[in-house]
């Protein structure tokens, strides 16, 4: 059936109210009010104005294309034909502010109502729209919710409550493994475009969480303790306990030769930058971090990531650590279940502070040559003398005759170098142009992890610390924009394609201007 006019209504313009509008506007710009204001006065009236024009011409641009009846038979996924035809409207939240929707629907008795057009326009199944919903992406990313739902009032057409903006950053993470499984797959394309060192590395981040969503563990102990005082905490109490994030991040880089001297000299506390080489950047770096996922699902979902960008093993894989006992214990496990040769690196700067820590009880905090010392065996550290500098440093502190308590620093330095000495062969790293240090994933469980979710007051459940992860995770990696359009192109697919046998039908051309208004359904 066609929808047909209820009357022989006088030709309308969709673009009316746009026109009228605009003509409003420039009057008002011509008048002698608006000669007298200054430009800022002006830009806030456009600014103000201009979305309600906006706004019209959306309005327009979809009364023009109305009423999207079905080319062909309406059939969903159930196999029922949808025989009845009527003309419905749905509000939409955009940028601009609100629009109404009209297009027709397709019903049959006890089967859900179809609308091919608005497969067609790949309407969102709730009240905002897909530009609404990556504004508040891009705000919710960066700041509290409070604070984003503000930036979004001030600087659109339209609003969305803090409980409304929560519930699209999780609606808005949903294929984020997906997305990254279809990149997977054409990945290794690439590899002859990247450089020839593979670099892996991981670390983890604690999250204030609620009580509900903490681990088990953790969430027996906050349940078994209890604050000393009502009004305040203890020293030493926090406000809330924390589940630890898995971070990972995978890149390629090329090679950078130093020498021992030129990395020592990097560490001290004036560097020569006009000497120095230009070091390379990282390429292609995918970093995330989950906080509902093991530790283990995360660092072998890494060494998945690696071998798509490197299913020959072709390249030098080097895998950075900062000597955590059970982080590195995965990293084996994992590397040897992808059947993988991985070279791993401690970070030195974690050498470095244990280094610091030694010095100060051996020479003291305020005392020049601390200074010295340390760079002295970070120095035969980087020359390949882990094992060296640890028996010295032993050796110094029992001639000093340190009491026990006095020495805590000075064994533990010792006992890490000794622990970790395979993975300290700097000497071989640096001539091998490798990195040592795990500055990626540093920097990563700062500014993906703590700038936004460590905000004061914030308490996270599970569901929302991890879409904020994922969001940020792909901000961090560069990939936002890819994914959104991957992630409105799997929206019509759920909202839409999946209601059909087959794919949602074409809709009409639009009736001509005289028939859009008035419209109803003509049996």
């Amino acid at each position: 059936m066609r929808i047909q006019s209820c009357s022989s209504a006088v030709e309308n313009d969709a673009f009316a109210p746009a026109s009228r509008f605009f003509e409003e506007l420039k009057t008002q710009l011509e008048g002698k009010a608006a000669l007298k204001m200054n430009h800022a006065e002006a830009e806030r009236l456009l600014q103000s104005e201009g979305t309600e024009l906006l706004r019209l011409l959306y309005q327009g641009w979809l009364d023009q294309r109305a009423p999207g009846e079905a080319a062909e038979e309406v059939v969903g996924a159930e196999g029922i034909r949808r025989p009845h035809a009527r003309l419905l409207d749905r509000s939409l939240k955009t940028v601009f502010g609100k629009v109404t929707v009209v297009r027709t629907g397709y019903s049959a008795h006890e089967a859900e109502t179809l609308f091919p057009r608005d497969a067609e326009l790949n309407l969102p199944s709730d009240l905002y729209s897909y530009g609404v919903r990556r504004r508040s992406v891009d705000e919710v990313i960066k700041t509290s919710f409070d604070q984003a739902a503000e930036a979004l009032r001030k600087t659109t057409g339209t609003t969305v409550p803090k409980r409304q903006l929560e519930g699209l950053a999780d609606r808005a993470a949903v294929d984020f493994e997906p997305f990254y499984q279809a990149r997977s797959t054409t990945a290794a394309r690439d590899l002859g475009k990247t450089a020839g060192i593979l670099v892996l590395t991981t670390d983890a981040k604690g999250i204030r969480m609620r009580l509900e969503d903490l681990r088990e563990a953790t969430r027996k102990a906050a349940e078994e303790s209890a604050h000393k005082m009502s009004k305040r905490l203890s020293p030493g109490e926090k406000r809330g306990c924390k589940r630890m994030a898995q971070l990972a991040a995978v890149y390629t880089i090329a090679a950078f030769i130093r020498r021992p001297e030129d990395v020592a000299a990097e560490l001290g506390p004036v560097r020569v930058v006009q000497d120095e080489a230009e070091r390379p950047r990282p390429e292609h770096k995918r970093v995330w971090a989950s906080i509902d996922k093991d530790p283990v699902e995360v660092i072998e979902q890494m060494f998945q990531e690696a071998l798509g960008r490197d299913p020959q093993r072709t390249k030098s894989w080097v895998v950075l650590v900062d000597g955590n006992p059970v982080q590195l214990a995965l990293v084996k496990k994992a590397a040897k279940k992808c059947g993988v040769h991985v070279t791993i690196i401690v970070d030195l700067i974690h050498v470095l502070e244990y280094l610091w820590k030694a010095g100060f009880d051996l020479l003291g905090k305020g005392n020049a040559g601390t200074e010295r010392w340390v760079t002295e065996r970070l120095l035969e550290i980087l020359r390949g003398h882990s094992s060296d500098v640890a028996a010295g440093i032993r050796r110094s502190a029992t001639l000093k005759k340190l009491p026990n308590k006095e020495r805590t620093a000075v064994d533990d330095c010792a006992d890490y170098l000794l622990k970790y000495k395979a993975h300290l062969r700097y000497d071989q790293y640096l001539a091998a142009g490798w990195p040592i240090g795990t500055g990626v994933i540093e920097g990563a469980c700062r500014h993906l992890v703590n700038d936004r979710m460590g905000i004061t007051g914030a308490c996270w459940s599970l569901l929302g610390a991890e879409a904020m992860l994922k969001l940020r995770s792909l901000m961090a990696s560069g990939d936002l924009d890819e994914y959104w359009a991957f992630h409105e192109k799997a929206e019509w697919t759920r909202n839409h394609a999946e209601r059909y046998r087959a794919t949602p039908p074409a809709t009409l051309p639009p009736l001509k201007p005289a028939l859009r208004r008035h419209l109803h359904p003509v049996n």
